[in-house]
């Protein structure tokens, strides 16, 4: 070997090392360029339309929850040539009031929104009371340009069940006004026309959590359908948290698989959960998680308590808060 050159010494170490490779590879088979599936850690990398394998090329299931958007870009037609129309809701927890835009193909802007709080639903306002305050919204309505004849007023389902309520319908009729009243389940159809984009009929859902009630509503087979169950007040008449998520559940179960992509929520407490994560004015705000709120009040903890139930019945991880949309609204679509 002393006599062989430097390039003759490194040929023959190669022809060695290749012949021994070979060699060992005749012996054991593959086995050695395998892992041990005992011990293997596989990597797995998935591209559109292919299947993960293992390390020994066989398929493995996989089950992926993917993260829900952060973002919600739809955006509603907006209406041509649109007439201005008021409406004026008695809910469970005071007056809120609405002004809207609407055109033929029933497309809509809310053009101006009031929420405010009364005690009549307590029963702790005199009639005087009532009447100018109801005085007030009809004026700011008219201001703004609405027609007397297009203002309308519609008792929620959850505020028929206060006895105060019948002082407002009494007082609103003596200044010569219909009062619209509705059912839980009719609630909940008008909540889902007004809320339901088009786009989205056949994916989603909606919820409305009140203060007296909450509905659930969706498409079936084009016909609403409407479910009605407990509202965030539900701490005041000593129910107990267990059985108001059990029949939250129920309820909320009923919704049809395959709409369950996207729920489209409005209500009092989806409102202050909305406000903490808006961004700008956007029409649309994606809710974290229920558990995610931090919330220090009976009420808002009740609602937050509904909120989850619907998540863990439904599996829904989108849930949208839509800041113009309202029931009453779906009422004046309605006529």
């Amino acid at each position: 070997m002393q006599r062989l050159t430097l390039a003759g010494r490194l040929i023959i170490t190669a022809i060695v090392l290749v012949a021994a490779y070979f060699g060992v590879r005749y012996f054991l088979g593959d086995k050695m360029l395998k892992p041990d599936p005992a011990t293997a850690t596989t990597t797995e990398i998935t591209t559109p339309g292919s299947t993960p394998t293992a390390a020994d090329g066989s398929p493995i299931s996989t089950t992926t929850t993917a993260a829900a958007p952060t973002t919600f870009t739809y955006a509603a037609p907006a209406p041509v040539n649109g007439k201005l129309k008021g409406v004026v809701e008695l809910g469970a927890s005071g007056f809120n009031s609405f002004i809207v835009r609407i055109d033929e193909q029933k497309n809509w802007k809310l053009e101006k929104a009031e929420f405010g709080t009364s005690l009549a639903i307590e029963n702790m306002a005199s009639d005087n009371d009532i009447r100018t305050g109801l005085k007030a919204y009809i004026a700011k309505m008219l201001d703004f340009g609405v027609p007397g004849r297009d203002i309308q007023f519609v008792v929620s389902s959850g505020a028929l069940k206060a006895e105060g309520t019948q002082k407002i319908i009494k007082a609103l009729k003596g200044l010569g006004y219909v009062v619209n009243t509705v059912t839980p389940e009719r609630e909940g159809q008008l909540a889902l026309r007004s809320v339901l984009p088009r786009d989205y009929a056949d994916k989603s859902f909606v919820v409305d959590i009140g203060s007296g009630n909450t509905k659930i509503s969706w498409l079936e087979n084009g016909t609403p359908k409407a479910l009605e169950t407990y509202g965030a007040k539900y701490f005041q008449n000593g129910t107990d948290d267990a059985a108001v998520a059990a029949d939250v559940k129920a309820k909320a179960g009923q919704v049809p698989a395959g709409l369950r992509k996207t729920c489209f929520i409005i209500g009092g407490i989806p409102y202050e959960l909305a406000k903490q994560t808006r961004k700008g004015d956007e029409r649309y705000t994606v809710l974290n998680a229920a558990d995610a709120y931090k919330l220090d009040n009976a009420k808002s903890k009740a609602g937050q308590n509904i909120y989850r139930s619907v998540q863990e019945a439904t599996g829904c991880q989108q849930f949208v808060f839509d800041w113009d949309a309202n029931f009453t609204i779906g009422f004046l679509l309605s006529k």
